[in-house]
């Protein structure tokens, strides 16, 4: 019985831990281009998005500083959340 509940401990400790490397990323820039209609983002430091079906414009214009929250969809990164910053 033991062995069955230590064994049962360390496979969930081992699972715990790769979903922490599944987190959605952050990242910090400036706007280079916005298009809504097209569903992309790319900011000044070169890195482009697609924006998730149920991206939020906060109000996006070229030139703001913004966090884009994202994560890895095959070879593409897609934008959960931008959010404007002050």
């Amino acid at each position: 019985m033991r062995k069955i509940i230590v064994s049962a401990a360390a496979a969930a400790l081992l699972a715990s831990g790769s979903m922490a490397f599944a987190a959605v990323k952050q990242t910090t820039g400036t706007v280079r281009t916005f298009d809504a209609a097209a569903k992309s983002l790319v900011l000044d430091n070169g890195s482009s998005f697609t924006l998730a079906k149920a991206f939020k414009d906060p109000g996006l214009k070229v030139g703001e500083k913004v966090r884009v929250s994202w994560d890895m969809s095959g070879k593409n990164k897609v934008a959960e959340t931008v959010k404007v910053m002050k």
